[in-house]
């Protein structure tokens, strides 16, 4: 599991806006940028992901008849 990976959504994109942040400045070296770059796109796919997997979740969430959750069921690969 790479260190990305390992990041909850509310981390990746903290830095994931930290990155754009000094991006934005335009202080960096073009290859500083580079990578900046490159874990900047690495990171959105993490959140990407991350929000894929809860919006999977969310749906397999079964209702009672009354309307009320009643149970979660994993989405497959979770």
């Amino acid at each position: 599991m790479s260190e990305i990976e390992k990041l909850s959504f509310e981390e990746a994109m903290r830095e994931l806006e930290a990155t754009v942040g000094k991006l934005e400045t335009g202080e960096a070296t073009l290859e500083e940028s580079i990578a900046l770059y490159e874990r900047g796109a690495a990171l959105r796919a993490h959140c990407e992901k991350r929000l894929r997997e809860a919006e999977e979740r969310v749906e397999k969430i079964t209702l009672s008849a009354n309307g009320q959750p009643e149970a979660v069921k994993p989405a497959e690969g979770l």
